[in-house]
């Protein structure tokens, strides 16, 4: 607009009446002198976490409770610490006292809020605290069932699959499931498992020579107890990686530690998209408002997150546990990604269920909600032959041209399939 017409609507009287504007300088300043800017956000306490760290770490700070070296330093590590805070029954007590060697109790003050403290049978008190079950071995079981060690290129690289590596980081967890499948190298006193930058820079060199490797999964242990400096290095050399298009972090810590994922290590990991995170959840009793904080912080630094369960007998095998649980995960933007049948690690027996109670959970998820909270459910297979997928067979036969197939209500449909082979090897019915 020009000058000379700005000038004439200047002496024209308006054609309704015009509101003074405030004077946008004095307004900020009143709203700045009256109101008290925001506290910086912090790291959310729940009134259970909080009433169970008054009690029984008395003097602990909120700072210090939120503080995840904090809780890696207090973790619940031996017997008398147990026994401080869980009324243990005798068969956990001579469970404990007898153990020795890898996968020791560990337990961070924080998941240990969320157990029963005084039911054995409680979900996820019973993958942390060890029975006695978990001294008897059965047939099938193995120290190794997944043959990781006779894939491990070099110390701590496991290369089974042709394009993607498994990149074992470190031997340390902030919480030690009894079902874990590296029972043999997690938590190790000592020993043959021993990780070191030495023995990443081996790792690296051989990514380095390895250019169909185009995926890298970091796993351990848990990546995310090493220190920000530590995982920042190591995430840049493998960007820097030409081949190497994304890399995978599989964690349990925002589930049992969810103070891990502080603002520092959000900015960390946002320097090396695409970057992409696995989270371990089992029960819904994990998805607390510090849970949902952390995926929160994760998922808005744009790193997508898929959960992995494990079906675990009598703590997380019914439709019953296993669809809030997948339905909580979406609310917090997790994409329920595998269902794990429980690998046959020795002493684990107790944990598994048989394949068929899987498909069953699958079945009941099918059709009665979203596909996106429907996981995977595959069996890492013994002997290292990788995942299987498995699913409940849809297919009923054929009748002619069309194949028979069965929804999630158990009703049989056509589908028009010329000269189609499937479904001709069962009886045609319906």
């Amino acid at each position: 607009m020009s000058l000379q017409m700005l000038r004439r609507r200047d002496v024209k009287a308006p054609l309704r009446p015009v509101r003074p504007q405030p004077d946008t300088h004095t307004t900020l300043a009143k709203i700045d002198s009256r109101t008290p800017r925001p506290a910086p956000l912090r790291f959310p306490v729940s009134e259970e976490t909080r009433a169970f760290y008054r009690r029984f770490y008395p003097g602990t700070s909120t700072i210090e409770w939120n503080d995840w070296r904090w809780q890696m330093r207090t973790r619940i590590r031996s017997l008398a610490e147990l026994e401080r805070i869980f009324r243990l029954s005798q068969d956990e007590r001579s469970a404990v006292a007898g153990h020795q060697g890898a996968l020791p109790v560990g337990i961070t003050p924080y998941y240990a809020s969320l157990m029963g403290l005084t039911d054995a049978r409680e979900p996820l008190r019973r993958t942390h605290i060890m029975t006695g079950d978990e001294y008897v071995r059965l047939p099938g079981e193995d120290d190794d069932p997944l043959a990781e060690d006779d894939h491990s290129v070099v110390p701590g690289l496991v290369h089974r699959y042709p394009d993607r590596v498994l990149f074992l980081t470190t031997g340390t967890c902030s919480t030690y499931c009894r079902y874990c499948t590296r029972a043999r190298v997690v938590g190790n006193p000592g020993g043959e498992y021993q990780f070191s930058t030495r023995q990443w820079e081996q790792a690296l060199g051989y990514l380095e020579a390895h250019t169909e490797i185009r995926d890298v999964l970091l796993s351990g242990g848990d990546p995310l107890t090493l220190g920000d400096d530590k995982l920042d290095w190591l995430l840049g050399r493998l960007r820097a990686i030409p081949h190497i298009e994304f890399v995978r972090i599989g964690s349990k810590m925002p589930a049992v530690t969810p103070q891990r994922v502080t603002k520092a290590l959000v900015q960390i990991l946002k320097k090396h998209h695409p970057l992409w995170m696995s989270l371990h959840f089992t029960h819904p009793r994990e998805l607390t408002p510090e849970v949902t904080e952390a995926t929160a912080r994760l998922a808005d630094a744009g790193i997508p997150l898929g959960s992995q369960t494990v079906l675990l007998k009598g703590i997380n095998d019914s439709a019953a546990v296993m669809v809030p649980l997948m339905h909580g995960l979406l609310k917090r933007r997790v994409r329920p990604y595998y269902l794990y049948q429980c690998d046959p690690i020795r002493g684990s027996g107790h944990f598994r269920t048989n394949v068929q109670k899987g498909l069953e959970i699958i079945q009941a998820l099918r059709g009665h909600t979203t596909g996106y909270a429907t996981p995977i459910f595959a069996v890492d297979a013994p002997g290292g032959g990788g995942k299987i997928q498995l699913a409940p067979d849809p297919v009923v036969g054929r009748d002619g041209d069309d194949l028979l197939l069965r929804n999630f209500e158990g009703k049989v449909y056509r589908y028009p399939d010329p000269g189609g082979q499937l479904g001709r090897d069962k009886a045609a019915t319906g």
